[in-house]
């Protein structure tokens, strides 16, 4: 069956339908990383976006449930260039193909990808429509009825509407060692040393595995808590997650974050570190097509060390809106923008990218701030 993606400023992409059929609108994003599709689709950040991949081939190792970071995609549509009729991975639940229909996800195959690409980076963001029964006009429309980011709250639906305390399998996964005789795919979790609330402004899975990993026992609450229903949780230490949206439109949680600086230790992760840093005194500024890849050079200014990151973000800390107290930690080193905040006298830090585990702790820096505030 046909299908197109059409632009708001009149460029069609003719390709053939891959997943649900109907149509769908959103914000045209790209994605550089040449794997990994499947917790990409999955990330709460991509709500409200249509999502291309630039790597030409697309569901070669099929669909694995346990690396889902949520319950079901959650981008609006995929266009990729090509769909692979084979899956190899011995771990795989379902060829991409019949997932996307399963979930309802439209998707576009055929399209040249790295053209859409280079079209969003020179044109900038810009409002998309996917569609198997509208015309290339008809699209048009709609892509420029859709709405943008900017503006949207997108956080305060794409979590949890409850809390509860995460039970989930966080086991790191690991290599069989027959030698050993150790034949599991899995090792040990890390006894809790601390309890820390997570504000869900759209949690990955794989943050909440990778906390309980580090030793924490993690309660996770939704973006509309307030500062007493946190502080009532008894946490020693706060954690703003990932998420999609305009940082800005989120005048409540920012209005919580700011009730809790100074109280316990505060760490934001994409959107979370956003939010953070608007709730310290500076502001956010759009991109002009974001940061979405599994490649990016970010430089830790403490060390001077360059790490190779993968952020998902629209919005960034404006350089040079921080008050005196805080300084940026980190720098997309591809075009400056801040990656990474510290404000050592309210206990607070974060980052645009999930950082690499370091001695064994993906966020020892949210540890460290924990351990010293005991």
């Amino acid at each position: 069956m046909k299908a197109i993606l059409a632009l708001e400023d009149g460029t069609i992409f003719e390709g053939t339908s891959i997943g649900a059929t109907g149509t769908v609108t959103g914000e045209a994003c790209f994605n550089t990383a040449v794997m990994g599709y499947q917790e990409i689709l999955t990330d709460p950040a991509y709500c409200g976006q249509i999502l291309g991949m630039t790597y030409p081939l697309i569901g070669n190792y099929g669909i694995v449930d346990e690396d889902n970071e949520s319950n079901a995609p959650k981008a609006a549509a995929i266009v990729i260039g090509e769909l692979s009729n084979l899956h190899s991975s011995w771990r795989a639940d379902s060829p991409m193909g019949e997932w996307l229909k399963k979930h309802n996800t439209p998707g576009v195959e055929g399209v040249d990808t790295r053209r859409l690409a280079r079209h969003l980076r020179i044109n900038g963001c810009m409002r998309a429509c996917v569609s198997t029964e509208l015309s290339a006009e008809d699209a048009v429309a709609r892509a420029k009825e859709a709405a943008m980011l900017d503006g949207a709250p997108l956080a305060c639906c794409a979590g949890t509407t409850t809390t509860y305390t995460w039970s989930g399998d966080s086991r790191p996964w690991k290599l069989p060692n027959k030698t050993a005789g150790d034949m599991s795919n899995y090792g040990p979790l890390a006894p809790v040393c601390c309890k820390v609330v997570a504000l869900d402004l759209g949690i990955k899975t794989s943050t909440l595995r990778a906390l309980r990993q580090d030793g924490c026992e993690v309660i996770v609450m939704p973006a509309a808590s307030t500062a007493e229903e946190i502080l009532a949780q008894q946490p020693e230490g706060l954690f703003l997650s990932s998420g999609p949206g305009d940082p800005a439109a989120l005048e409540s949680v920012i209005s919580t974050v700011k009730t809790l600086l100074g109280k316990l230790p505060i760490f934001g992760l994409g959107l979370g570190n956003q939010v953070l840093g608007i709730a310290l005194g500076g502001r956010t500024e759009r991109l002009k097509f974001g940061h979405r890849g599994a490649n990016q050079p970010a430089k830790d200014l403490s060390t001077g060390k360059v790490e190779i990151t993968s952020p998902n973000h629209s919005f960034v800390i404006a350089s040079g809106s921080l008050p005196g107290d805080v300084q940026v930690s980190h720098l997309n080193l591809n075009d400056d923008s801040v990656a990474g905040i510290v404000c050592a006298t309210r206990s607070a830090a974060g980052l645009e990218f999930t950082p690499e585990p370091r001695n064994g702790h993906t966020f020892a820096t949210f540890l460290g701030m924990i351990q010293s505030a005991k």
